[in-house]
């Protein structure tokens, strides 16, 4: 619920104003003298329904003005010479929902419709209902009331342009940082890891040259440095995915799939339905799932095959990458960062993913990504 500087929620603050502005009506109603007598109470009726109308202006502006003009209109033809005070509060709100145009053609209409009220209802003669000093002074009212309402309007306007400026100054300082700690990544971490990799099979080398045994221990080393350059290139083009490199999408997994086989993976692609312009966050999500499931498939699933089907529905694309590896239900592999990146981004697009070994043996990454399109 909105709350004010002071914790009050809005339809109390709503309700307040109303029930004031009520009060304030009525009460001037009560203070003068009404033409016709028989009418009071119509008349007060009608006093306290504009002003109680108010308590919906921030929901239906328009409908309130409507109302608040109606209303003076009624208890000024029941005798009650009352200033309009909740029309005014309306064309604030209605000037500050944005309506200026429609405020400003009711508020002719309705001094128009005051003046020959008073001819017809109160007996004035044409000159002293269209020649009053009082109709200067009602427009000077609207013109405040309007004159408020819009100084406000532009204030709420300015406020949500500096917040929108504060997000997209914090988005930029946030891709700064991310590129600084790749460079920093690169530069302090990728040469140690490199010499340790380089020395490690340096190392083997020798030993099998010279006939000896190589320790289990120089192996693991000699493994662990190829698969930390691997994570650590990963994880770099990741923190450096700023969108200022050309993109790669769905028009891009062909290539993807061809390179797989290089790697002795039998890899095979699928596309099913018309393709279609997709929004860019989920072009490049089709194709990062396509590459972290072959990855995977490549590095931790001991495969020989893997299949590719992406399936181009009217609201939507579906991923599915099978393979033939040896995680079972029983021995379900953990999740590792490539999957929860994989999840994460396909959360934030608002689609489902599902990755889990099948019972015949093999696993299935399924993903299902919702497509909205402008006509």
């Amino acid at each position: 619920m909105d709350r004010g500087r002071f914790g009050v929620p809005a339809g109390v603050r709503d309700w307040a104003v109303a029930v004031g502005v009520a009060g304030l009506l009525v009460g001037t109603g009560l203070s003068g003298e009404s033409s016709t007598a028989n009418s009071d109470l119509l008349g007060y009726a009608l006093l306290a329904g504009g002003g109680l109308a108010l308590a919906a202006a921030r929901r239906a502006p328009l409908v309130v003005l409507a109302v608040t003009g109606l209303c003076a209109v009624g208890y000024q033809a029941a005798g009650f010479d009352v200033l309009a005070v909740s029309y005014l509060v309306a064309v604030y709100g209605a000037v500050r929902a944005g309506h200026r145009g429609l405020a400003v053609a009711a508020s002719l209409a309705l001094l128009f419709a005051l003046h020959l009220t008073a001819l017809v209802f109160q007996g004035e003669t044409v000159r002293e209902a269209f020649g009053r000093g009082g109709g200067v002074l009602e427009l000077a009212w609207l013109i405040a009331a309007f004159a408020a309402g819009e100084a406000v309007r532009q204030a709420e306007r300015r406020a949500e342009e500096a917040e929108r400026t504060r997000e997209e100054t914090a988005r930029r300082r946030a891709d700064e940082e991310r590129l600084r700690i790749a460079r920093e990544l690169h530069d302090s971490l990728t040469h140690q890891i490199s010499v340790i990799k380089v020395q490690a099979e340096v190392a083997v080398h020798v030993a099998r040259r010279l006939g000896e045994q190589v320790p289990e221990a120089m192996l693991a080393i000699q493994e662990a440095g190829r698969e930390a350059s691997r994570e650590l290139r990963a994880t770099l083009e990741a923190l450096r995915d700023d969108d200022t490199s050309p993109p790669r999408g769905l028009d891009d997994v062909p290539d993807l799939v061809r390179k797989s086989r290089t790697l002795g993976l039998d890899a095979t692609l699928t596309i099913d339905g018309r393709q279609h312009d997709v929004p860019a966050a989920v072009d490049r999500t089709v194709y990062r799932i396509v590459q972290e499931a072959l990855t995977n498939v490549a590095r931790h699933a001991d495969a020989t095959t893997a299949a590719v089907r992406i399936d181009c529905r009217p609201d939507s694309l579906a991923i599915r990458v099978d393979d033939d590896g040896r995680a079972t239900p029983a021995a379900a592999p953990l999740p590792g960062l490539g999957l929860l990146g994989m999840r994460e981004r396909v959360t934030a697009l608002g689609g489902r993913l599902r990755a889990e070994p099948r019972d015949g043996g093999g696993f299935t990454v399924r993903a299902e990504l919702p497509v909205e399109r402008t006509s």
